[in-house]
């Protein structure tokens, strides 16, 4: 916004002031017209001051940046960085940095290199094989705690398992006894 858009706007916002403070229950139909003209003079030049677009988070860093709902400042940069920093306070803080080399290497060091994640893989046995059942969980105790509502609710499966992904997998523990079932009426005959 420029100096003489400034003071344009800065005006028009005063004599709409002084409008609201005369405005009684008897004002004549014409002064109404009067403060409604002004008023769309106020938002005129409102409209040709703003130039960027409205931010979409409540976020100071980042009022244009991607929109994460569940954050409270709407916010899915910041939100991702304070996820982050409470998955490291959970994992045993932050790693310590190695000491800065004298040049910098063309392909990145070994702390530069993201770490393996590390998932717990809610599974339940269909008759035939075993399947995921539920969403990934990066906390094991929320995993099993899933698995146990799982196997209290009406439709139960017969066994449901808990494998631990790092790198490779790990079954961790099994409910239940999986039982081979035969899909074909009369064992096919």
């Amino acid at each position: 916004m420029n100096h003489a858009q400034l003071t344009a706007l800065g005006r028009a916002l005063r004599l709409l002031g002084e409008h609201g403070e005369a405005l009684t229950a008897d004002t004549p139909d014409t002064r109404l017209h009067e403060v409604r003209a002004d008023l769309r003079r106020a938002l005129d030049l409102l409209e040709e001051s703003v130039t960027a677009a409205a931010p979409a988070t409540r976020c100071a860093e980042h009022p244009n940046g991607p929109v994460d709902e569940s954050a409270p400042d709407l916010c899915l940069l910041c939100e991702t960085r304070r996820r982050a920093a409470r998955r490291n306070e959970f994992n045993g803080g932050p790693l310590p940095h190695a000491p800065a080399e004298s040049a910098p290497s063309r392909y990145g060091v070994r702390g530069d290199r993201p770490q393996p994640q590390q998932r717990w893989l809610p599974e339940l046995w269909n008759g035939q094989e075993w399947q995921l059942c539920g969403t990934p969980r990066r906390d094991r105790r929320e995993a099993e705690l899933y698995l146990a509502a799982q196997r209290r609710g009406p439709r139960a499966a017969m066994a449901y398992r808990l494998v631990h992904e790092f790198t490779d997998y790990e079954v961790l523990r099994v409910w239940g006894t999986p039982v081979k079932v035969d899909i074909e009426p009369l064992g096919n005959l």
